[in-house]
């Protein structure tokens, strides 16, 4: 008489699909992840223990359910205290909004808006109309408009107001950012000739002046926004260039990449060029972004003369570039900030964190440096240090903030730093000259940052 396979033994055989479906144990898997994702993990879970004794253990098949699916049923998205030292952080998703921002973006997602709808006349809106108003305000500029970021913006206005023709720029103003925004690429993308002007280091008015000719279009200044030119150096400014474009009937564009609406000397930061100071130099065209070091979410801004503005809305491709409800709700809220200058600091983020005095962040390390050194245990040394961060996106490259952070020194900073990746809330610090860093300038929620160290799990190697 043979004996039974005994993978396919009655106590060995597993249950059916849908019957392990209705375990009460995947029921809080199932309302998290939904059926089909479960029934997925059900089937693998069935082919992996073929033939084993827990085949039918609905508490293994639960735990391991749970495993499979955690990467799915997490967001990809994660929240992460960013503690790099750089404020404006790109990878981490630059400005952090204010609470007003927030509430007019869930506000416009959760209900029909009047996003291009009149209510007085009944009729269709302008979606423009919603921020056109505060820029208008806040920017002294004729007419505005906005699209999805700033490389959209100088794209648009380049196409608008020169394709085809040539657009002189300095030599010592072709930049690049993160690798995909040069301005030679973005020209021939609006199909428009660059002609270059000057050197690196040295641009004078008679370099534009002898570059003008039958098939010039516009003037462009581009703010430097990553990097500085120092030591021999010129450059023509917009009280310099305007007289001149104006005598040859040609419009001066200024991309001032971050930009600003407030002057940043009010709180014992560097000066950044603003808006308004650009359209009251005579600059035709303004461009610039939400994003950044104006606080907001991601647009690009496009302020000017109202004659020019308004063909550069007409333009075809701003359509495939123009901002969602959500996006023109939460900037409309931004601006709105900006009535009340003296608040800034108080009601954005991105203001506080580059005005938080350092003495503040001091005793921010002074109560944290207990619990991170207990932590992190015998493995390296914990202490404060003084760093110097940046506020980053291209604002004020060579300009640095004084600050203090709790600084590892030890071997294994690799292994530490994943370790802090590893928490709930994930820890980006910084490591640097035999150091892991965190930069407490931005470190918001102090609470949940502490509360979570207990978690820390350092894998030897």
């Amino acid at each position: 008489m043979s004996r039974a396979d005994p993978a396919t033994s009655p106590s060995r055989r597993p249950p059916s699909i849908d019957r392990m479906a209705n375990w009460p144990a995947l029921a809080p898997l199932i309302q998290r992840a939904g059926r089909p994702l479960v029934i997925e993990a059900l089937r693998a879970w069935a082919e992996a223990k073929r033939g084993a004794e827990e085949v039918a253990d609905e508490a293994a098949c639960a735990r391991w359910c749970e495993l499979r699916l955690a990467g799915l049923v997490q967001p990809s998205q994660r929240r992460v205290f960013n503690l790099t030292g750089t404020v404006l952080h790109t990878n981490l998703g630059r400005a952090l909004m204010a609470e007003e921002a927030i509430e007019a973006a869930v506000t416009a997602m959760r209900s029909p808006t009047t996003l291009e709808y009149d209510l007085s006349g009944g009729g269709r809106g302008e979606r423009d109309d919603h921020i056109a108003p505060w820029l208008h305000r806040l920017t002294g500029a004729e007419a505005a408009t906005a699209v999805n970021n700033n490389a959209a913006a100088v794209l648009l206005v380049l196409a608008t107001l020169a394709a085809g023709r040539e657009v002189i720029v300095s030599r010592g103003e072709l930049i690049e950012i993160g690798g995909a925004f040069r301005i030679p690429d973005i020209m021939a993308r609006a199909d428009c000739r660059l002609v270059e002007v000057g050197t690196t280091n040295r641009t004078h008015l008679k370099d534009y002046a002898a570059a003008i000719g039958p098939d010039t279009a516009a003037i462009m200044k581009v703010h430097p926004s990553n990097y500085a030119v120092s030591g021999f150096t010129k450059t023509v400014s917009a009280a310099e260039l305007v007289p001149l474009a104006r005598e040859k009937g040609l419009p001066v564009i200024e991309d001032l990449g971050s930009g600003t609406l407030v002057d940043l000397e009010t709180w014992g930061l560097p000066h950044e060029p603003t808006a308004r100071e650009a359209i009251e130099a005579g600059i035709d065209v303004v461009t610039f972004s939400g994003d950044k070091l104006l606080g907001g979410p991601q647009a690009g801004l496009i302020v000017g003369r109202r004659a020019l503005i308004e063909r550069i809305a007409r333009n075809p491709m701003k359509r495939a570039l123009r901002l969602d409800k959500v996006r023109l709700a939460a900037l409309e809220a931004t601006l709105r900030l900006y009535a009340d200058p003296t608040r800034l600091a108080e009601r954005l983020p991105t203001v506080r964190a580059l005005a938080r005095p350092a003495g503040e962040i001091k005793a921010l390390a002074e109560r944290l440096l207990p619990v991170v050194a207990k932590a992190i245990g015998s493995g390296a040394t914990v202490g404060i240090e003084p760093v110097r961060g940046q506020i980053g996106s291209g604002a004020l490259p060579v300009d640095l903030l004084p600050s203090f952070a709790i600084a590892a020194r030890g071997k294994g900073l690799d292994r530490l730093a994943a370790a802090f990746r590893g928490l709930p809330i994930p820890v980006i610090g910084r490591i640097s000259d035999g150091a892991l860093t965190f930069d407490l300038r931005t470190l918001d929620d102090e609470v949940a940052f502490a509360g979570q160290l207990d978690k820390l799990r350092v894998v030897a190697g």
